[in-house]
C-alpha cells in the first residue's frame, strides 16, 4: 500500500510563539503532494521535512487570516528561483485572488512557471480537484471570515490478484486486468475458476480531513463521517470556552466532540492559543471524550488510515 502520512508543518494559532510556528501541513497521497495553509516560516518546514519542492503541485488555503497564509508569495517566489516549470495550483477563498495577483506583480516577475488560481465557495461542500486515484472536497467552516476546511479521499482500487493462482493456472499476464475488473477464469478443460478465488481485497480507502479556523459546529460530524484521520482546530480548553465563541474558534472537548460523533479513527488537535505552555491540558480535555487523539507538533509525522 502506498504511503498517505501527513507531515505537520506549524500548528500554532495567529498570535507567535517561541514554541511553534502557524498553520502549515503538508499531505502525501499515492505519490502526490499536497500542502494544506501556508502561514510564515512555511517554506523553512518544508525543508525540514525533506519535501522535495518540485513534488508539490496543489496549494490549499483555508482563510486568509495571515497565520494561515502568510508564507504563501515567499514559497512561491522560493519555487521559482529553484527553477521549477511546471504550474502551481492555488486553493483559496475568492478574495484571495486580488491578493495574490498584486503580490505576484510586485514580487514574482520572471517566475517561469504558472501560478493557476482556483476559487473555492466556502458556502457549500464540493470537489474541487480529483484525478484518479485522489478527490480533494472543501468542508465549509464557520469562522470570522469565509473559510473552508479540506477533505482529501482515496479513490477505491482494484483487488489484488493471487500469484500463487497466476502461476497454478498459469494465466497469461494480459488477462490479470480483466479478472482484477471482476472476470472469471476459464482453464484449458472448460473449468471456471470464479474471480473470488483468484484474488485477495482492494486496499482500504483511506481518508484525511483538516479542519481549521472554526467554531464548533454541531453538523460538521457529518460532513467528515468516517474519516481515517480528523485535524481539528483547538485553540482553547472549556475553560476558555467564552473565548472560543467569541473568537469564532473551538475548545479541545469540542474537536473531540466531532472526533466522537463523525465515527473518526484518529483525532489530531492543534492550532493551540499561545496562552498554553503546555497543551497537555488539551490532551487530556480531548482525551476524556474522545480517547485516540494526538497533539499536533512540528515535525510530526502521521500515517493514515493505521
Amino acid at each position: 500500500m502506498e504511503p498517505f502520512v501527513v507531515h505537520v508543518l506549524g500548528c500554532g494559532s495567529a498570535k507567535p510563539t517561541n514554541r511553534h510556528f502557524p498553520s502549515a501541513q503538508v499531505v502525501e497521497v499515492r505519490g502526490k503532494v499536497f500542502m494544506v495553509d501556508c502561514g510564515e516560516g512555511a517554506q523553512l518546514q518544508l525543508r525540514k521535512a525533506k519535501v522535495r519542492f518540485s513534488k508539490l503541485s496543489h496549494i490549499f488555503i483555508t482563510h486568509l487570516h495571515g497565520d494561515h497564509c502568510f508564507g504563501l508569495i515567499g514559497l512561491i517566489c522560493s519555487f521559482g528561483l529553484s527553477g521549477r516549470i511546471a504550474p502551481l495550483h492555488v486553493y483559496a477563498p475568492a478574495d484571495m485572488r486580488p491578493m495574490l495577483d498584486m503580490q505576484l506583480a510586485m514580487y514574482g516577475g520572471g517566475l517561469g512557471y504558472e501560478v493557476a488560481f482556483h476559487a473555492v465557495d466556502c458556502s457549500r461542500q464540493q470537489t474541487i480537484f480529483e484525478d484518479k486515484s485522489v478527490t480533494v472536497t472543501n468542508i465549509p467552516l464557520d469562522h470570522r471570515m469565509p473559510c473552508s476546511g479540506y477533505l482529501f479521499r482515496e479513490k477505491p482500487t482494484l483487488p489484488h490478484i493471487r500469484r500463487d493462482m497466476i502461476d497454478f493456472l498459469q494465466i497469461p499476464l494480459c488477462e490479470i486486468n480483466r479478472i482484477k475488473g471482476g472476470g472469471d477464469w476459464v482453464t484449458a478443460e472448460g473449468k471456471v475458476v470464479p474471480h473470488e478465488q483468484l484474488v485477495t481485497p482492494a486496499d482500504p480507502v483511506r481518508s484525511y480531513a483538516y479542519c481549521s479556523d472554526t467554531c464548533y459546529m454541531p453538523h460538521l460530524h457529518e460532513m467528515v463521517e468516517g474519516v481515517d484521520l480528523l485535524y481539528h482546530e483547538s485553540t482553547y480548553g472549556e475553560e476558555c470556552k467564552h473565548l472560543a465563541q467569541a473568537r469564532a474558534h473551538s475548545t479541545a472537548a469540542e474537536a473531540a466532540t466531532v472526533a466522537r460523533d463523525a465515527h473518526v479513527r484518529q483525532l489530531l488537535i492543534g492550532h493551540y492559543s499561545s496562552r498554553y505552555d503546555d497543551e497537555q491540558v488539551l490532551l487530556e480535555e480531548a482525551r476524556s471524550i474522545f480517547p485516540n487523539t494526538i497533539l499536533a507538533t512540528e515535525g510530526l509525522e502521521v500515517e493514515v488510515g493505521t
